[in-house]
């Protein structure tokens, strides 16, 4: 597959995560129904998906700036919001949301959270890893 780095660096996604993606749904296209994917695995949307979509473990998601995802709950290992998602977002480790992203609804993380300024975030946040487990080293 072509090259799924964002024009930008990611502050808290692992590039590699990034590169690991195997599946796209190109710019143009429409998906309906519920994405799943085997541990390790990943998928990037450009165009439009309406549904779930689930990532076993290690994988990531990353809705490209011209992304749209509606009706969804998406879980992952890490989640990059570049476009627009409507719906719950469930990330095992790293979320993360930059300036042109939008995110409505709800935000679940387990160890990192980034939102960049002009970042557009309208729901609950809710960090769900122990409270008392010692922070990750900064980015």
């Amino acid at each position: 597959m072509s090259d799924t780095t964002p024009n930008f660096s990611p502050r808290l996604v692992p590039v590699e995560a990034l590169n690991a993606i195997s599946s796209l749904i190109a710019e143009g296209a429409l998906f309906e129904g519920s994405f799943s994917a085997q541990q390790g695995l990943g998928l990037r949307i450009d165009g439009v998906l309406k549904g779930g979509i689930q990532v076993a473990q290690g994988g990531t998601v990353h809705i490209g700036p011209g992304g749209r995802v509606e009706q969804t709950t998406i879980e992952a290992d890490h989640v990059l919001i570049e476009g627009r998602v409507q719906g719950t977002v469930i990330a095992r480790q790293t979320l993360e949301i930059t300036g042109s992203g939008t995110l409505i609804g709800d935000a679940l993380y387990d160890a990192q959270l980034d939102v960049h300024p002009r970042a557009k975030l309208k729901g609950k946040v809710e960090y769900r890893g122990e409270l008392d487990a010692p922070s990750p080293a900064p980015y």
